[in-house]
């Protein structure tokens, strides 16, 4: 291939590395952003039943303390009504019992059930935080191989900017400015490849003539139709 399309090509190369990392630099703390709220959410959602879990735990402790709270209060009433003097204090005391007793049935009650939900709760904690543990290692993975992505960036940018400077001073000015004048109007992509008789800038056919001309002459020749210089590549092998 000849000398002057070469350079062009690296050219290209260079250019159109210097864009993808110039939008890298931009999406990648977006990309970082977005997996910390994914993640931040999906811990929010797991988290549901260790919620739960906690709450059913606090209202059993609060539970075991009104029924301490009970049982002292009837021993208290018991030993009152060893020092009761007549029969309507008596009976007062004995409907007081009466009370509290049925208050602490309904409350071992409740108790049983607390404590078969939380068994059930348990199981599913447990499941939670291994699925979160988990999830937790991939998103710091992830989050890690982003952010190493994004540190190279700079460096990247300078080695490429070095290279493209370096090819520059190789390309004539006219063809150079020939080449910045098509890429200006196509997206940043001035030279393109072409794999039978498609243009892979604007994937529009190219005249039959025109193919066989590419894959013989020593001429820049350009797509009639995106108008970028061209240069004939066979897909099926490597470049």
């Amino acid at each position: 291939m000849k000398e002057n399309l070469l350079l062009l090509i690296k050219l290209q190369e260079c250019d159109s590395q210097l864009v993808e990392l110039s939008a890298k630099k931009k999406t990648l703390p977006e990309n970082i952003e977005k997996l910390d709220k994914e993640f931040s959410s999906f811990k929010e959602g797991i988290e549901k039943n260790k919620i739960k879990y906690d709450e059913l735990k606090s209202r059993h402790t609060e539970s075991e303390n009104k029924i301490k709270k009970l049982n002292e209060s009837i021993v208290k009433t018991k030993e009152r009504l060893l020092e009761v003097k007549n029969n309507k204090e008596y009976q007062a005391m004995l409907k007081e019992i009466d009370i509290a007793e049925s208050s602490r049935g309904d409350i071992e009650t409740e108790i049983i059930s607390i404590l078969e939900e939380l068994d059930k709760f348990s199981v599913l904690v447990k499941k939670d935080e291994e699925i979160l543990k988990q999830r937790k290692t991939e998103y710091e993975q992830e989050k890690k191989m982003i952010e190493n992505d994004l540190n190279t960036i700079d460096a990247d940018v300078v080695n490429w900017e070095k290279n493209r400077l370096d090819l520059r001073k190789n390309v004539s000015d006219d063809l150079l400015a020939r080449y910045e004048k098509i890429k200006k109007r196509n997206r940043g992509v001035g030279v393109i490849s072409v794999w039978k008789s498609v243009c892979n800038g604007c994937h529009m056919n190219i005249p039959p003539q025109l193919y066989n001309e590419l894959q013989r002459s020593n001429e820049l020749l350009s797509c009639p139709n995106c108008n970028r210089i061209m240069y004939f590549q066979d897909m099926e092998k490597p470049f």
